[in-house]
């Protein structure tokens, strides 16, 4: 008899009964056999429908380097932002520090991406193509555009702090600094692609709660990019040239809370269970009150310096365990099969209430 992985859970079979003889009464055969007359339950009654209680849905493969991938992306993208509003306002200090943040940020951002994917040439491979349809594919795009763009003004900032002290040939410095200018326009163009991508490529697939928060994914990783990118200009600029991360701030945290509440609100409930509970509920709790107190404190950074610093750091932990708490709250709802099912059923039976009775969704059973 041949045996497979599924064999511990099946239940154990009645004893089979012995066959009748000639002047034996006959017995009434039990419902349900065990002695193979007929087909035998394999499984308890349970309220939900899966294979032997395994995940419906495959938990995506991703360790923490994606984790700092997303909260790093969301650095460079805002840090790009207020590079251009301290060009515009005349705030050099703020204006190299952004555009150095944001080069920094993409790049060890970059090399967490592709330690993730194992073999650098995986990346390099899907850069062959552009497929408008595909969040990677359009996402790897938009990455290396960004850290071409963010890299001209970063090097031209570099350049002058260092006392023009880069070994860069005459014409080449020459051309990096008229160009400065409208690559930090052009990087700053792609900062919000870049710090919104990654909620648009998590969304695009069947995890429950990835896909249950589809509209609002969007906002809540722009917002978590605004704390993010204006908690580290608060911690590295002088206070007198922080106006610009001020303003960021205080818009992040508005965003980023009312964001998270409004896409809670628009899930069912065992949708929602991950994002509240556990590990990644803690952290999602975290980040709220660290974003909070961090608004609060960037109102006062102008009083003094240390409000500044640590307002930064609470934004930019804020950002963090936002982006963490929401990949871990997706991996840990493929876990239980009840995160993919009880939803199903309620989509099922809102739309038959509704009336919609002919497509393949409630045809199907």
């Amino acid at each position: 008899m041949s045996t497979s992985v599924f064999d511990g859970y099946r239940p154990p079979e009645p004893p089979r009964r012995r066959r009748r003889r000639d002047g034996d009464q006959p017995r009434r055969r039990p419902a349900g056999g065990g002695d193979g007359s007929r087909e035998m339950a394999m499984v308890d009654d349970v309220e939900f429908s899966s294979y032997y209680g395994r995940p419906i849905v495959k938990a995506p493969p991703w360790k923490h380097e994606i984790g700092i991938y997303f909260f790093l992306g969301g650095v460079a993208g805002g840090s790009s932002l207020l590079a251009l509003g301290a060009q515009a306002t005349k705030r050099p200090r703020l204006r190299r520090n952004t555009r150095i943040t944001a080069l920094a940020a993409i790049g060890v951002g970059a090399l967490a991406l592709i330690k993730d994917l194992g073999r650098p040439e995986r990346f390099i491979n899907m850069m062959r193509t552009f497929k408008i349809t595909s969040p990677m594919s359009v996402g790897s795009w938009i990455l290396a555009g960004f850290a071409s763009l963010a890299a001209i003004p970063a090097i031209s900032e570099v350049d002058r702090a260092t006392g023009r002290r880069l070994p860069l040939p005459k014409f080449a410095r020459r051309l990096v600094d008229v160009t400065a200018p409208v690559a930090g326009v052009g990087a700053a163009a792609m900062a919000a692609p870049l710090a919104t991508y990654t909620a648009v490529l998590i969304a695009d697939t069947a995890n429950p709660v990835w896909n249950a928060g589809r509209r609002e994914l969007p906002y809540l990783f722009a917002s978590s990019a605004s704390l993010a990118a204006s908690g580290v200009a608060m911690v590295t600029t002088p206070t007198a040239e922080i106006g610009p991360a001020q303003k960021l701030a205080v818009a992040g945290v508005i965003g980023d809370v009312a964001a998270m509440h409004v896409m809670k609100e628009n899930m069912h409930p065992a949708e929602r269970e991950p994002l509240e509970t556990g590990q990644p509920g803690k952290m999602l709790k975290a980040a709220e009150v660290l974003a909070i107190a961090g608004g609060v404190g960037a109102l006062l950074a102008r009083v003094h310096r240390v409000f500044g610093v640590v307002s930064g750091l609470a934004l930019a932990g804020a950002s963090a365990l936002t982006r963490f708490g929401v990949l871990e709250a997706g991996i840990e709802s493929t876990h239980d099969p009840r995160h993919v099912v009880e939803p199903q059923k309620a989509r099922l039976a809102a739309r038959r209430a509704a009336g919609i009775v002919d497509d393949s969704i409630t045809t199907a059973g």
